[in-house]
């Protein structure tokens, strides 16, 4: 059965781990200019509970890599925008311990 799959391997299409290893190379926080953040619990449309992070001052490349990399790490939708990442739902212990992790200063603020 094993023989059946690995002759089967062979006619799949060849560079599916170098896409994997380049959506996770988009995914880092390397080289992000060092940021004191802020993060904070806020209600949105429809009484649903938002995490945001505030206080971002670099490009918008880097915030969109930012979020792409807190999304990930927590399993959830968000976006980016005006110098802010929003998260849905309550996360903020999750990203206070990631952003901590990656070298930039974090604050739990407001909500």
């Amino acid at each position: 059965m094993f023989d059946d799959l690995e002759k089967l391997k062979q006619f799949l299409p060849k560079g599916d781990d170098q896409k994997e290893t380049e959506i996770n190379e988009k995914a880092t926080t390397e080289n992000l200019p060092q940021a004191n953040l802020r993060i904070w619990l806020e209600r949105q449309k429809g009484n649903r509970i938002a995490t945001v992070v505030k206080g971002f001052d670099g490009e918008n490349n880097d915030l969109e890599r930012l979020a792409k990399a807190l999304k990930s790490h927590c399993g959830v939708g968000g976006t980016a925008k005006n110098g802010e990442i929003i998260l849905q739902g309550d996360h903020r212990d999750k990203v206070f311990a990631f952003l901590i992790a990656q070298g930039h200063k974090a604050k739990k603020a407001g909500g």
